[in-house]
């Protein structure tokens, strides 16, 4: 299905293709908010082609685009596959032992509808979001000046670093996923005339991958928004997509680790878990009363606003986290594992606290939680860092494309 803007103003403007596996619109979730950004970068500069993939049942992502913001839009629809455990374990397994990472495999086998929307058309720059979508520089490098490979992550690293938090036989599947995932990027970063990191801690990962590659570090960010002004609550939260591996291993540690602590020395306090997939860490929480699940929320900063302490739990990730961009925004006090807070220039006491040790991580949280001023002090130097740094007008400015 191909939409087409019924006015042409940029019509007489350069030509960008970008391929997305997901719709950007609405921003909701790490990967959508960096797809956007880098979207309406595009979009902004250029005639924007956009091709972009549905999972069965999801709305139409071509109505969800801003009006006349792409000049047309493709959308991809997915074969159904089932969630149910069994099948997704049994789909893993046989990825296994093909070598065939599970997002790669998802989006893969749509090179001939890729090279039907682009047939007979030229494009001044090609981006590619995610190296799940990274095969189809084939199709795309034959229409495109410049190619270019967005790197939300580096996969082979975000699995290698889930194998080592997670219990057999998911450990197992996640350390064969990553020397996969490495083989598959030693094969098509190359491909590629520009990639983009997330952080410049990426960066050098991806120059040992492929050492000498044309690289900018593109950083992850929000838009521009006003530090919401609402009072605190006795919360401390955590938000994220919680069917992402990295922030279930995060919830299963905090929940475990951290809040029984928390939970005895602050009677009133209550975790409040914000964000879609609730169900896939529904049975970690075990009915405690005070642990909340809001499911997904319409804007997550002004959620975050109500807490009085946003923590960041993670011991596996890569890429940066815009669940602490966010809590920067609303101008709140964090505490972050260092892998959490990896890749961002978070110094810890001066607009974040750093503690590995869940101990160490509870004491950070409760030491805020009864200062106030210590918290505000956080809250306001992420916030300034935030406005420096992370919103969009700010990370165009570094983008050169």
């Amino acid at each position: 299905m191909t939409k087409r803007n019924s006015d042409s103003p940029g019509a007489e403007r350069a030509r960008a293709l970008f391929l997305t596996p997901e719709a950007p619109y609405p921003l909701e979730g790490g990967g959508a908010l960096r797809a956007a950004s880098l979207f309406e970068y595009l979009a902004d500069r250029y005639a924007v082609d956009v091709i972009v993939f549905r999972e069965p049942g999801a709305p139409d992502p071509a109505l969800l685009f801003p009006a006349e913001s792409a000049r047309r839009i493709h959308v991809i629809d997915l074969p159904p596959h089932s969630g149910a455990p069994i099948a997704r374990a049994t789909r893993n397994a046989g990825r296994l032992l093909r070598g065939i990472p599970p997002m790669l495999d998802r989006f893969s086998g749509f090179g001939a509808q890729v090279s039907s929307f682009i047939r007979e058309r030229t494009y001044a720059v090609a981006v590619i979001e995610h190296f799940w979508c990274a095969p189809y520089v084939e199709q795309v490098a034959r229409a495109a000046k410049v190619t270019v490979l967005d790197l939300h992550n580096v996969e082979s690293v975000l699995h290698a670093r889930c194998s080592k938090n997670e219990r057999l036989p998911m450990a197992l599947a996640h350390r064969g996923f990553s020397r996969a995932c490495l083989a598959l990027e030693k094969k098509w970063l190359p491909r590629f005339d520009c990639l983009l990191a997330a952080s410049p801690d990426d960066a050098r990962r991806v120059d040992a991958i492929f050492p000498g590659a044309r690289m900018q570090v593109y950083a992850n960010a929000i838009p521009a928004i006003a530090q919401p002004e609402r009072a605190e609550q006795d919360v401390i939260a955590f938000s994220g997509n919680f069917a992402y591996p990295p922030n279930v291993s995060g919830t299963r540690f905090l929940v475990s680790k951290i809040w029984p602590g928390l939970r005895a020395q602050w009677p009133e306090l209550t975790l409040r878990l914000i964000g879609k997939n609730a169900d896939a860490v529904r049975a970690m929480v075990k009915a405690d009363p005070r642990i909340q699940l809001t499911g997904r929320v319409a804007n997550a900063v002004e959620a975050l606003a109500a807490a009085k302490v946003v923590v960041a739990p993670l011991l596996a990730g890569s890429g940066t986290r815009l669940k602490i961009i966010e809590a920067w925004a609303a101008g709140r006090a964090v505490v972050s594992t260092r892998i959490g807070a990896e890749g961002l220039p978070a110094h810890d006491g001066e607009n974040i606290l750093l503690a590995d040790d869940p101990a160490k991580f509870a004491g950070a949280v409760s030491a805020l939680l009864a200062s106030p001023v210590e918290r505000a002090r956080l809250g306001q130097a992420g916030r300034a860092l935030f406005e420096l740094h992370f919103t969009w007008e700010r990370v165009w400015e570094t983008l050169d494309l």
